[in-house]
C-alpha cells in the first residue's frame, strides 16, 4: 500500500457520503463506478439506496413507487420514507460506520425535502423535524447534487417510470430548485456537480470533489 492509498483509506474510514439528485441524473451508475474506484484503493465501502436496502426496506421502496399508488398523501410518503431511513440506518448504515467503513448511499433526506414538498403540501421543516425524531442527530458528512436541467433528466429515464418519474416537468423543476436550495443553504455538508458531459468525466469529477472535500468542516 503506497502512501496514497492509506490517506485515501484514512480519508474515507467510517464517512457517510450521500449520492443524490433530480430523476435521470445517473447516481446509480456513478456511485457504482465511484465504490469500484474506492475499492481499488483499499477502501471498504458499503453501497445501499434509499429507499431500500434491506428486506423491510425494498417492501416499502415498493409501495412508494408504485404507479397505482397514486392516492398516497404527502404526509403518508414522507413517513414510509423515514421508516424504511430509519430500518436502513439501524441495520445497514450504523454498523457500516462503525465498522469503519465508507457508506455510499443512493438518496437519502434531501430527496424528501425536494420531492415531498415540491407537492406542495409540506414544508422543509416539517421533513426536517420527522427526520431528527426517526433519526435522531444522524446525518450524511457529505451530500453530492449531481445536476442536470430536469428536461435533459427526464429525456435520459428509459423503460417504465415510476410513480415519482410520471409526474409534470412543472414539478421535476422544482425539485431541481429544491435540491439546489438545500446546497445552498448548507455548503459545509453539500456539494453540487454538474452531471452534463460522458459518464467518465462525471466521474472524474465526482472522485475529484470527494478526494479533495475537507471533512472537518
Amino acid at each position: 500500500m503506497d502512501k496514497a492509498d492509506k490517506q485515501l483509506i484514512e480519508k474515507l474510514a467510517g464517512k457517510f457520503i450521500v449520492i443524490d439528485g433530480p430523476d435521470g441524473v445517473g447516481k446509480s451508475t456513478q456511485i457504482r463506478m465511484l465504490s469500484e474506484y474506492l475499492r481499488s484503493g483499499g477502501v471498504e465501502v458499503n453501497e445501499t439506496r434509499d429507499p431500500g436496502g434491506t428486506v423491510i426496506g425494498d417492501k416499502i421502496r415498493a409501495i412508494l413507487l408504485d404507479r397505482s399508488n397514486h392516492i398516497m398523501t404527502v404526509g403518508c410518503e414522507i413517513l414510509l420514507y423515514m421508516a424504511s431511513r430509519t430500518q436502513l440506518m439501524g441495520e445497514v448504515i450504523g454498523p457500516a460506520i462503525q465498522q469503519g467503513k465508507c457508506v455510499l448511499c443512493d438518496r437519502w433526506v434531501s430527496s424528501t425535502v425536494a420531492y415531498q414538498v415540491a407537492e406542495g403540501q409540506a414544508t422543509k421543516r416539517e421533513v426536517m423535524d420527522t427526520y431528527t425524531i426517526a433519526l435522531k442527530d444522524v446525518s450524511p458528512d457529505l451530500t453530492v447534487i449531481l445536476d442536470l436541467p430536469a428536461e435533459t433528466g427526464l429525456e435520459r429515464i428509459t423503460g417504465t417510470k415510476d410513480r415519482m418519474e410520471v409526474k409534470p416537468l412543472k414539478f421535476h423543476q422544482e425539485v431541481r430548485r429544491l435540491f439546489l436550495e438545500q446546497a445552498k443553504d448548507f455548503p459545509e455538508l453539500y456539494a453540487v456537480l454538474v452531471a452534463t458531459g460522458q459518464i467518465d468525466e462525471v466521474q472524474q469529477k465526482l472522485r475529484t470533489l470527494i478526494l479533495n472535500w475537507n471533512f472537518s468542516q
